[in-house]
Parts: structure tokens; sequence; C-alpha cells
């Protein structure tokens, strides 16, 4: 672990100044700690902001940067005016996170970075991820991934740093609540997000609430979480009817995709 620790501090220093793609969650946060750690202020985070990226996860986000002492800037993205995004394929992923890049290419220039990363670990299988794929032609760093850190890498170097996002579950953006070849709208994503508060609300964790167009709700939630699940049942259909979905039902094989 020690040397592939060094071998990220190498990868940074050697790439600076950086700007660094900031999502909040668990291996952005990483990278962007110990970058700021490496490198000062030669390192500044980017959120890309939109409708697909929850209130909560944006402020949380912002205040975990604030706690650090790390710059970031949060830009305005516009994937949902790309139809091939809004159409949802199964490669949604890479036109959102080309839009990404884009963006980050942008504000580099602006700014005179040297370089643009993102947070992919080693356990990411590229094959699989659209956004590698964009990642790729855009040639932005994966640091993380380039000094061989898993996931459970990340999770133990955040633990070691005191990071508030260690132990936090997986969040992909609300798009992916969407089953393919449902369109990505903002009034379903909008819904997604309200059903979703009202899920943690209930004193949830590990869940996902799934969009069945045109306002249905699947409600999956972590195997050691459903007996609680199954003991407030009655209010969590009322929260999420009260949320503005007109019918909900239950997944029994519960939640168990954290990529997803």
């Amino acid at each position: 672990m020690i040397e592939k620790v060094h071998h990220l501090e190498s990868l940074l220093r050697a790439h600076a100044p950086l700007l660094v793609a900031y999502s909040g969650g668990v291996d952005s946060t990483c990278l962007l700690a110990v970058a700021h750690r490496t490198l000062g202020d030669a390192v500044l985070g980017m959120i890309a902001d939109s409708p697909s990226l929850p209130r909560k996860a944006l402020a949380s986000a912002l205040n975990v940067a604030r706690s650090l002492g790390v710059a970031v800037e949060v830009i305005a993205t516009r994937e949902f005016e790309n139809q091939l995004y809004v159409s949802n394929p199964p490669n949604r992923c890479y036109f959102c996170k080309a839009e990404l890049f884009t963006r980050m290419e942008m504000l580099a220039a602006e700014r005179g970075f040297s370089a643009l990363a993102y947070g992919e670990n080693a356990d990411d299988p590229a094959h699989l991820r659209p956004g590698s794929k964009a990642a790729s032609e855009f040639a932005v760093l994966a640091p993380l991934k380039l000094a061989g850190l898993t996931k459970a890498d990340v999770r133990d170097l955040s633990r070691f740093y005191g990071l508030p996002t260690a132990d936090l579950p997986a969040q992909p953006c609300l798009s992916s609540r969407i089953p393919h070849g449902t369109p990505v709208t903002r009034e379903a994503i909008a819904l997604v997000e309200r059903g979703e508060e009202a899920v943690r609300s209930l004193g949830f964790r590990v869940f996902r609430v799934r969009y069945i167009a045109p306002s249905g709700a699947r409600v999956q939630v972590a195997p050691d979480e459903m007996p609680a699940l199954f003991r407030v049942r009655d209010r969590l259909f009322a929260v999420l009817r009260h949320a503005g979905f007109g019918s909900v039902e239950i997944d029994p094989k519960g939640y168990g995709t954290p990529s997803a």
C-alpha cells in the first residue's frame, strides 16, 4: 500500500498543476485530498453540476472540500441538451463523461492546468465503463488506477486520512435509476431525487428508487435492511406517493449492484 501511495504522489507531481473531476464520492474525494496534500494550491477540483446530481450530494461534496481546504469550482454541464444522452442508450455514461471532460478542457485552458484527472480505480473494468472510453479520448489521467489502488485501498487510504467519505456507499448519478431505452428527462430525474430523499428519511442507507415510466417506483434496499423495509412498508408507500409516484413496488431481491 505504501508503495502504491508513493507511486500515486509521483504521478500527481509529474502532472501538476492538475484539474481533478470531483463528485464527492469515495474515489474522487480521496484523489482530490491526496492531490491537495501533494500539490497544495497546484490542484483544483471541478464539480460537474447537472439535474442528475442530487442537490444534497452537491452540498455534501462542497462541504467536504471546504473542510479539506481544497479549492473547487462548480461548472454547469449540458448533457441534457444532447439527444444521444437523453435517449438513454447502454453507453449513456460515455456522453456524460465526454461533456464533463469537454468542460474540464475548457477550464484547464483558461486557468493554465497541465493535465486532467478523474477517480477511476484499479477495480474498475475499463471495457465495461463507457466513461473510460471518453477518458482515453480526452487523455484524462486515472491516477488511482495507474498507481494500482483498488477500491479497498482507496477506502483504507481515506480512513487513514480521516476522510468522511471512507465508508460512503456508491452514489452514481440519478440517471442510472432510469432503465436504458427510457428517456432521461428532468421530470423523471426530479421524481427519483424526491423519492430517494423520502426513502432516506425513513432511515435507509443503501438503496435505490428505480424509475418505471410513466410514474412508477421500484424500491431496492440492501439485503441487511430488508427486514426494516417491510416493517415500514405502509409508510414507504405513503411517502413515495407523496413524492409524486403513481405506483410503488418493492423488489424482493433487494439491492446488490453497487455500481448502479
